[in-house]
């Protein structure tokens, strides 16, 4: 155990404001701007180190678990792990991300405990902190991986072999970082032990802002996947090939973008986006051998998720013949809808009852972890609402709000028998 529960926390009184502010110089990214964090990269260590100094001045005993999941647990008297309350969020980012998006979650936790202690609380229910790993999915492809492979969600095997944009695997990566590959993978005791997590986030869009609140609740995620369209043609010099000889697969790419964006525009309410395309070799006086683009497609209603990623499909096998190429589509990772736990977001609700209630097109580890325990959400107003951009924002009073309804909230669950 580190310090007594009763601790009073060195940085007491900094606030979310303050937390952010401790951090706002790690993984700048001079060349697109905002924050570049890949997970296990220099940045993202170097932030999973800040949460685990800040939660040792604040007395809590911190662990980190098979699956690169970082813990720190406020204890009751008896010690006993079981039926925690736990909140955390994430500390990667996509590449040339916000600042709020992940952190804002972690530092409103380690705010809640300060407000906590200021009150003189003893949960009766244990109390956690946790961040996970790779929930945007920009290393190694997979969102939520950390709570995928806690979950069992995905297969450790499949994981292991991950490679990101240089080619390291996710074993050769997560070893670099300290951790066993050979022990990644579900581990159901860690996942008992939690009786309800709540995780906040900054909101990824504007209902807040349209509804001049400052937190709302979640209610569900749209289901979301990601898939890689490898289209092949033939490699060749760019100056000695007659255009009417190529069989350029960036062309085809070219008209598959296109396809992404009708098929979703067929769909009421569905969002497709290619938002990662990769030529191979990559040479400007070179026409490429194949092209990858990465598309990600949601919608509330798996079935239309489905029916568009099928149109896609389609119109990509046509786009390819055109040019005398090839397409192959892979699934990379797929989450139905989401609805959290009706009772716990009833008993959120009711313990911020002023608060709004609203669903989310974005992923997160509280929708992974909703299939195996209750799980719930709070979302603090992006004046902006713009997110993955350096254009993401919070204000302090809102970050504030948040994580004193977060505070009110983790008080009203560990308080209860």
């Amino acid at each position: 155990m580190s310090a007594a529960p009763g601790a009073v926390p060195t940085t007491a009184g900094t606030g979310v404001a303050g937390l952010l502010a401790g951090i706002a110089a790690t993984g700048r990214d001079a060349g697109r701007s905002g924050y570049s964090r890949a997970v296990y990269s220099t940045a993202e260590q170097e932030l999973r180190e800040w949460f685990l100094d800040e939660a040792r001045h604040r007395g809590l005993d911190t662990e980190t678990d098979r699956n690169g999941v970082l813990w720190a647990w406020w204890d009751t008297g008896s010690g006993t792990r079981q039926d925690a309350v736990v909140t955390g969020s994430h500390l990667d980012s996509v590449p040339g991300g916000g600042a709020f998006d992940g952190p804002l979650g972690v530092a409103s936790a380690l705010a809640a405990v300060d407000h906590l202690r200021s009150r003189g609380m003893a949960p009766r229910r244990p109390i956690a902190l946790a961040v996970f790993p790779e929930e945007e999915g920009s290393r190694f492809g997979v969102a939520c991986l950390g709570s995928r492979l806690l979950t069992g969600a995905i297969d450790p095997d499949k994981a292991r072999n991950l490679r990101d944009p240089d080619g390291n695997t996710f074993a050769d990566v997560a070893a670099a970082a300290g951790l066993d590959p050979r022990f990644v993978g579900p581990d159901p005791e860690a996942v008992a032990r939690i009786g309800a997590f709540v995780e906040l986030h900054v909101e990824q869009g504007r209902g807040l802002v349209d509804l001049d609140r400052p937190v709302a609740v979640g209610s569900s995620i749209l289901g979301h996947g990601r898939w890689r369209l490898t289209v092949a043609g033939q490699g060749n010099h760019a100056g000695t090939t007659l255009m009417e000889d190529r069989r350029d697969p960036m062309v085809a790419a070219a008209a598959m973008v296109q396809a992404v964006r009708d098929a979703a525009l067929r769909h009421p309410g569905a969002r497709a986006t290619v938002g990662r395309i990769e030529p191979v070799p990559g040479g400007t006086n070179v026409i490429a051998s194949s092209v990858n683009l990465w598309i990600d497609v949601r919608h509330q209603d798996d079935a239309v998720t489905a029916a568009v990623v099928e149109r896609i499909h389609a119109e990509a096998i046509r786009a390819a013949a055109a040019e005398g190429c090839t397409v192959k589509l892979s699934e990379e990772s797929l989450s139905p809808t989401v609805h959290f736990d009706p009772a716990l977001r009833g008993r959120v609700g009711k313990l911020l009852p002023d608060a709004p209630v609203l669903e989310t097109g974005a992923g997160h580890d509280a929708g992974v972890l909703a299939a195996r325990l209750p799980t719930a959400m709070l979302f603090v107003r992006n004046p902006t609402g713009i997110s993955h951009s350096p254009e993401e924002h919070v204000e302090d009073d809102d970050a504030e709000a948040g994580a004193l309804a977060l505070a009110n909230v983790l008080q009203g669950l560990a308080e209860r028998e």
